[in-house]
């Protein structure tokens, strides 16, 4: 499999460290608030990534943290007038709500800032003690100057760089240089701090991620993930901590998903084109989000509008409506004993997945295998020389296939309650007995408890209204 790596700007050849196992560490969220869409993304490109390597045979070790000391959080607990651990605590849990409904599996380990500050604080030390990281009033700062590398992610000039920085620099900070960046914050009436070698204070955001995918994935990883918005300042300065600390790379692969605009527009809530995940659900369903998010390959920027949702709703409704074709006709047909080998059928949507997962986890073109599937199965469920057990491979292809990518985790179509399979049998033999008024009776019956029922070609549909 070869992935994009930002720091080379080329695809590169996966090749794990250890074996067989692949480490992985996604910078998850900062827990202050419900996430919104912009956030989904990097979720769901993540999530396939892992799914796909534990497909393909490799075992994964799957970190994703949560950033549970910020500004952010300190603010929305002042305003709301209760402590930091309440409003991130309670990010969490609607975090996962929302995960769940995304259908994002849980990562084998969830560390939290608070609860690696030890890590962080012998991280921090480490760089003092060789010479890179200064103290002053309180504060603790990366020398930036001391690191040669710096930069290399980004491939920004470092005069340009360190432009942008000079512009944010506030009066009261004791920089050397105005690249420079905070390790630790000196404690500040009001607000959460720990006991330190540096005195009283909370970690700086950078120092984080560093300490968490030491401790958790060691001191170089297979591969570094988030948001191309991460790329400088954030990665760029894990790069610098963490090379500095242990003279190690710390990342083989660095993969970036792009960001999200809406209706064009750089998604902001000044802009009034904020969306929160749990308001795009109520009004379209998680899955069509999920699949919205795949259906673009995960470096393309992507454009939320109505229009994509509703297209991602149908695209979905299409595939429900072909696998619960499937059911239908395996449920219907008798047993059968294939003479011939579907392997050459199966193995070439397989193999035209694979190749399209492989170059750069591309789960656009993937999707489109998906459909040409799709395509295939319902030509298939239209001949009446189709078997029971044709269709059963194509079905076992079609689940694996849209298994790798985490869809069709909502399968509420092809759940019918038994009192309604029972009324169609009794309106099938109905119309078989030629008794259109006592069908038709039945299919009002149906109809009166939300099911709607059709004549197709490919026979008798019923879904729930």
């Amino acid at each position: 499999m070869k992935i994009y790596n930002t720091m080379s700007r080329t695809k590169e050849e996966l090749k794990p460290q250890k074996n067989n196992t692949v480490g992985v560490y996604a910078c998850g969220p900062t827990v202050y608030n419900l996430i919104h869409i912009g956030n989904a993304r990097p979720l769901c490109v993540f999530d396939v990534l892992r799914r796909y390597l534990k497909y393909r045979g490799f075992n994964v070790k799957y970190v994703q943290n949560f950033t549970d000391v910020d500004d952010k959080i300190i603010k929305r607990a002042n305003d709301l007038g209760v402590s930091s651990l309440e409003v991130s605590e309670n990010a969490i849990k609607e975090y996962f709500t929302d995960a769940k409904g995304l259908n994002i599996m849980e990562a084998d380990i969830h560390p939290k800032v608070t609860d690696n500050m030890d890590n962080i604080i012998a991280i921090i030390k480490t760089l003092i003690d060789k010479g890179f990281a200064y103290e002053a009033g309180g504060d603790v700062y990366f020398e930036t100057a001391k690191f040669p590398g710096y930069g290399k992610l980004s491939k920004m000039p470092l005069d340009d760089l360190r432009a942008g920085a000079s512009e944010r620099v506030s009066e009261s900070e004791l920089k050397r240089d105005p690249m420079d960046f905070a390790l630790w914050k000196a404690a500040k009436e009001g607000e959460p701090y720990w006991e330190s070698p540096f005195g009283k204070g909370r970690p700086g955001w950078h120092i984080e991620c560093s300490a968490m995918t030491r401790e958790f994935l060691g001191d170089t990883i297979d591969i570094h993930g988030g948001g191309a918005d991460l790329i400088f300042p954030h990665h760029e300065n894990e790069i610098a901590q963490s090379e500095a600390a242990t003279g190690k790379p710390l990342a083989n692969l660095w993969m970036h998903n792009e960001m999200i605009n809406v209706d064009s527009r750089k998604m902001a809530k000044s802009a009034g084109n904020f969306f929160l995940v749990r308001d795009v659900a109520n009004a379209y369903g998680y899955e069509p989000i999920r699949f919205m998010l795949l259906a673009a390959h995960y470096r393309s920027k992507m454009n939320y509008t109505a229009e994509v949702m509703k297209s991602a709703q149908a695209s979905l409704e299409r595939l429900y409506n072909c696998e619960n074709s499937m059911k239908r006709f395996l449920s219907e047909k008798a047993d059968d004993e294939l003479g011939y080998s579907l392997d050459s059928v199966v193995n070439r949507y397989r193999n035209r997945f694979i190749d399209a997962m492989d170059n750069d986890l591309n789960t656009a073109d993937a999707i489109s295998v998906i459909f040409d599937l799709t395509k295939s199965i319902n030509t298939a469920l239209l001949s009446e020389k189709t078997l029971k057990s044709e269709i059963s491979a194509l079905y076992e292809l079609f689940k694996e296939l849209t298994g790798v990518l985490g869809l069709l985790y909502e399968s509420k179509d092809g759940e019918i309650p038994t009192e309604i399979l029972e009324l169609l049998e009794r309106r099938k033999a109905a119309r078989a007995d030629k008794n259109f008024a006592l069908a038709d009776e039945i299919r009002g019956e149906i109809t009166a408890l939300g099911y709607t029922v059709e004549e197709t070609r490919q026979g008798t549909v019923v879904r729930k209204a």
